[in-house]
C-alpha cells in the first residue's frame, strides 16, 4: 500500500489521507465492531469500548488471514463528541496496543445512537491482503 500524503499538506495525526493498494489480492470487509465483549457486556466508558472493538476488529482480521496493516479505511460511528474526546488517551492506549502504528485513512461520524443503546461506538474495517 501507499499512502496518499501531498508534500504541501500537513500530516494528518492519528489517520492518513488516503491509501493506493494495488495488484492482485484480496479485499476483506468487516461490519461495524462494537465495544460488547463475547457475552455482550458492555463497558460503561468510550475507552474501554474502543479497545473492545478494536480488539474485537484485529481478531476478525486473523480469520482472514489478515491484520491491522491491512486495514486500508476505518469509519467510526459514535455517540458522544465530549465522551470521545476525554477518552483520548485511552484510546490511544488501545490504538497502540491492537492497530500499533497503523493510521489507515478513517471518518468519524457523531450519531444519535446505536442498535444496542449501550454501545457508544461502533467501527467498520476494510483491508486489502495483496497476493504475494
Amino acid at each position: 500500500m501507499h499512502i496518499l500524503q501531498p508534500a504541501e499538506w500537513k500530516k494528518p495525526r492519528g489517520f492518513s489521507h488516503g491509501v493506493v493498494a494495488e495488484g492482485p489480492g484480496r479485499w476483506v470487509v468487516l461490519a461495524g465492531q462494537t465495544g460488547g465483549d463475547e457475552a455482550g457486556n458492555y463497558a460503561s466508558d468510550m475507552a474501554a469500548q474502543v479497545a473492545t472493538a478494536l480488539k474485537r476488529i484485529v481478531k476478525l482480521l486473523g480469520e482472514a488471514g489478515a491484520g491491522p496493516e491491512h486495514i486500508v479505511r476505518l469509519t467510526w460511528y459514535l455517540t458522544s463528541r465530549a465522551e470521545y474526546e476525554a477518552a483520548g488517551a485511552g484510546i490511544g492506549a488501545a490504538w497502540k496496543e491492537t492497530l500499533g502504528r497503523n493510521f489507515p485513512p478513517s471518518t468519524l461520524l457523531y450519531i444519535g445512537g446505536l442498535v444496542d443503546e449501550r454501545a457508544k461506538v461502533e467501527i467498520e474495517v476494510t483491508a486489502f491482503v495483496a497476493s504475494t
